[in-house]
């Protein structure tokens, strides 16, 4: 069990044992509770932390804690009406709403609730995580000289370095001048977009594509434009009709294992694209989030789009944190040409700069003979859960395995996307896989547009093994049961 979940289950326990006490009573010492519930000593100061900030104990230093004293009157009722207005109120000639629907990303990012088999995260299980390693090359990045002062505000020079070169591949077309270290990928989407494309303007995306960039254009005020996608990727017949009906200056794409179908751009269309784009004037943004996770049994893998641009037309995104860990929040943007002076300026102002020590940590990480393990590590459980899952899918809801073209043949990436059958409701289906103890990811927070059909979005990477993924599958048989949605 995950010390999160068990912190909040002691916390639970303790909250009925607090009405037991007077206000001002010592609890029982924290190696009493460790020794009473069998929990470790990290989940006792979780556990005790939620009851400090819910006010129901206080903690003195080198006294214990105690049951804490009623709280006095309810604070005075805000009236915050006023704000329906203020917040939907837009300006004379915007023609983006300043709302952001962000239910699509806290689907992926929120973690669900203890017993319910998570299958709709974007991260790997902690057991697949590099803690041990991570914590290693943090701890030796922390000892550094001026491991803590101010970073250059480009990145740690020799990150960058180690970008360019994963980057541009071998003798490639990148330098570390053309690369700036980032917060993460989502970080480094958002400058891309804010970059750009001005407010107001179009930006042609893959449909579907990841719920976040829809999130990050749509709040920087642009509007998303859908071109549909097959099992080898973008349609670039669709890709020149929609620059030139829209007018659009940009293009976002995530050419290997796209997220969500698992689609590889073929390599026909990788040409397509760069030429298309240079014809209309345009940027590429190439979103290569999962560059680190091909299978085992992957072919090789393409260059990027960036490594066969001569024009400096791709403007490549790449991120640690889909391999590593949601905490390690460090990526890169990489560009030539004047867009990089606009990129640098738009990440300055937003960030400032990615703190030092998880910089070094990260260049510790992937420097180490660690990394080159992890990365095997991955790729082998990536290859067994996708096949466990496929198999699971197989024997238990086979009317939902034929959907996902690119998620058919996909050797990469951590999720299946699924076809539902005619009429599913997506929402109720997702309520239901709750009931049931499993959570999954409905398709249409995926769709810039009106999506053609119900889609469901499976991740293979966020179970703990092959087992709890058999065991998810037959919790979504029993909500697709509870519907009466066809599986057989």
């Amino acid at each position: 069990m995950h010390e999160r979940s068990s912190g909040a289950e002691l916390a639970a326990s303790l909250r009925e044992e607090l009405k037991r006490y007077s206000p001002g009573e010592k609890l029982p010492s924290s190696r009493v509770l460790v020794e009473r519930h069998r929990v470790s000593p990290v989940t006792v100061s979780r556990a005790l932390a939620v009851l400090v900030s819910e006010g129901l104990v206080v903690t003195r230093p080198g006294a214990g804690a105690f049951r804490a004293e009623p709280r006095g009157a309810a604070p005075r009722r805000v009236d915050t009406s006023w704000q329906e207005i203020a917040l939907s109120a837009e300006p004379a000639g915007d023609q983006v709403p300043r709302s952001v629907d962000a239910t699509g990303v806290v689907a992926t990012l929120a973690a669900p609730a203890p017993g319910v088999i998570e299958l709709n995260g974007g991260y790997l299980h902690p057991c697949v995580q590099p803690e041990r390693a991570l914590a290693a090359a943090l701890a030796r990045a922390g000892r550094r000289p001026g491991a803590w002062g101010r970073p250059p505000l480009d990145g740690v020079p020799e990150l960058r370095e180690w970008f360019a070169r994963e980057i541009g591949g071998p003798g490639g077309p990148l330098a570390a001048s053309d690369v700036l270290i980032t917060a993460g990928g989502q970080s480094a989407l958002t400058a891309a977009l804010r970059a750009l494309a001005a407010p107001g303007a179009p930006v042609l995306v893959e449909s579907p594509t990841y719920p976040g960039m829809l999130a990050v254009a749509r709040a920087s005020g642009l509007r998303p434009v859908p071109v549909p996608m097959d099992a080898d990727g973008v349609r670039t017949d669709l890709l020149a009709d929609a620059f030139r009906a829209s007018g659009a200056r940009l293009f976002v794409c995530q050419p290997l294992f796209q997220n969500p179908t698992g689609a590889a751009l073929a390599a026909e269309r990788r040409r397509e694209v760069l030429r298309i784009a240079r014809a209309a004037g345009a940027f590429v943004v190439e979103d290569d989030f999962a560059r680190f996770l091909g299978h085992a049994d992957a072919p090789p893998l393409p260059p990027t789009l960036l490594a066969d641009d001569p024009d400096g037309t791709v403007v490549h995104v790449r991120s640690l944190t889909k391999i590593t860990s949601p905490s390690l929040r460090v990526g890169a943007l990489a560009a030539r040409g004047p867009v990089l002076d606009r990129l640098r300026a738009i990440q300055i102002v937003d960030s400032f700069f990615v703190p030092a020590p998880l910089q070094e940590a990260a260049l510790e990480l992937v420097g180490s003979p660690a990394w080159g393990r992890h990365l095997r590590l991955v790729a082998g459980e990536l290859a067994t859960r996708r096949q466990a899952m496929r198999a699971a899918l197989e024997r238990e809801v086979p009317a939902l395995v034929a959907a996902g073209p690119g998620s058919r043949t996909a050797r990469g990436g951590c999720h299946l996307w699924l076809r539902l059958p005619d009429g599913t409701d997506e929402a109720a289906l997702t309520g239901a896989g709750l009931r049931a103890g499993v959570a999954v990811a409905a398709g249409r927070p995926y769709f810039p547009a009106e999506p053609p059909a119900a889609h469901l979005r499976l991740s293979f990477a966020t179970a703990a093994g092959p087992g709890e993924l058999d065991e998810g599958v037959r919790r979504l048989r029993t909500a697709c049961e509870e519907l009466g949605i066809p599986v057989d």
